[in-house]
């Protein structure tokens, strides 16, 4: 059974310009990563949780903020390693200087029997539409792309 996760991409407006808000996951993985790297707050849930909850609880473990409006639904992608991802956009603002995110444990260095904690997201910022296009996990530019198809509509 694939994993599933649930995640908002908050969106807003600088005049004529759509920004997204991006995350960078935490951890000693991704360091060093960049282009390609970054994500929507996003998280597994649980079979039979509703989705749309676990992904607004998700967005506000991974930034410290609770995204709220009117949320349009993007669909779903499926991300390399299989998971399942889906994904709601919502416009709002948020300072990223305000950005705090929870924590996991994992053994590190690998093999060295010793636990180090990260936090699971070790950044956020907003990109406009072609730096988010860059920066953003392959298959998560769909949601980006589905977004834009929503507010051109």
């Amino acid at each position: 059974m694939p994993k599933r996760s649930a995640g908002i991409l908050l969106y807003r407006r600088r005049g004529e310009v759509l920004e997204f808000l991006l995350v960078h996951p935490g951890g000693p993985f991704w360091a060093k990563r960049d282009r390609g790297a970054w994500s929507i707050p996003k998280g597994e849930y649980a079979a039979g949780e509703d989705a749309l909850p676990a992904a607004v609880r998700e967005f506000e473990e991974e930034t410290g903020m609770r995204p709220s409006g009117s949320f349009l639904p993007l669909g779903e992608i499926i991300q390399a390693g299989r998971k399942i991802v889906v994904a709601w956009a919502v416009e709002g603002d948020f300072d990223p200087a305000q950005f705090r995110s929870n924590t996991f444990t994992t053994e590190w260095p690998p093999r060295s029997g010793r636990e180090a904690t990260f936090p699971e997201v070790d950044r956020a910022a907003w990109f406009s539409l072609s730096e988010a296009e860059d920066k953003i996990l392959a298959a998560q530019r769909t949601f980006i792309a589905r977004l834009i198809a929503l507010l051109s509509a």
